[in-house]
């Protein structure tokens, strides 16, 4: 087990943001953690995975539409094209980590983007749309659906209940231990990378709110669906300083992580 040392950042979502009820434990998917206990190893230490086929499958089809906009590999890296399944997770966050050099914020959030859009068929978002509008059904539908398909890219979650404009439902995702903020350690590529993307397109392309918090303490996040994302400007996570001890990429002398500034 690698352990990883970090500053501990203070975190607290904004008063907008719902409580979350967790229902018990026993409801937690543990995909394919290679851990003893099941379940992430404690903060400050880097969780083992198991990952089967449909994971690097995943992994694989994601770094492979991202390489297009990736900076060429460092000098005396391994440069030789992978194949399908030659893709595992710290392939896929370096790959990830090109993506952001040279880039500005919005251009980051734009190329994730337009990955997740090729991989849709023509008329999906409108046909998206049609099928799940923002109802409490569809929001706990999406939910539901989250914990399967989004593991192989997050780890471990669970559905939790919420409560939207005073009505409590089950369309909010705790995730225990991000697995791509733990791997990548990466204060901006949580945010530019997944969390406003992510938003963006579930709330734009679909049409069905989805806000996500990224808890910088302890590398959990919750994503509640039905709750329209703040400005980012509004949002905390604007303000958040980088990982310092374990970014590669941080300026510890910056209040805020500058990727998130550019």
């Amino acid at each position: 087990m690698v352990v990883l040392s970090f500053q501990v950042v203070q975190f607290r979502p904004p008063p907008q943001h719902f409580p979350l009820h967790r229902p018990s434990k026993g409801n937690v998917i543990r995909c394919g953690i290679a851990e003893p206990s099941g379940v992430p190893a404690p903060l400050g230490q880097k969780t083992k995975y198991n990952d089967g086929f449909f994971a690097k499958a995943f992994m694989t089809l994601f770094a492979r539409k991202m390489e297009k906009f990736a900076a060429s590999a460092k000098v005396g890296t391994e440069t030789k094209k992978k194949g399908w399944l030659d893709y595992d997770y710290e392939s896929f966050v370096d790959v990830s980590k090109r993506v952001m050099e040279g880039r500005s914020r919005m251009q980051q959030q734009l190329v994730v983007r337009e990955v997740l859009l090729s991989m849709l068929p023509p008329g999906a978002p409108a046909q998206f749309k049609k099928l799940f509008p923002p109802t409490k059904w569809a929001e706990e539908f999406n939910a539901a659906l989250t914990v399967p398909f989004f593991q192989w890219l997050v780890g471990p979650s669970e559905v939790v209940e919420v409560e939207i404009n005073g009505v409590k439902q089950q369309s909010g995702v705790h995730i225990k231990k991000c697995r791509y903020l733990e791997n990548s350690g990466c204060v901006g590529m949580c945010v530019n990378m997944c969390k406003i993307p992510t938003q963006d397109f579930f709330t734009n392309e679909f049409g069905l709110p989805l806000t996500m918090i990224p808890n910088f303490e302890d590398m959990s996040c919750e994503m509640v669906y039905g709750q329209v994302p703040p400005p980012f400007e509004e949002d905390p996570v604007s303000k958040q300083p980088c990982y310092a001890d374990i970014c590669s990429i941080a300026n510890p002398n910056s209040s805020v992580c500058p990727k998130l500034q550019a």
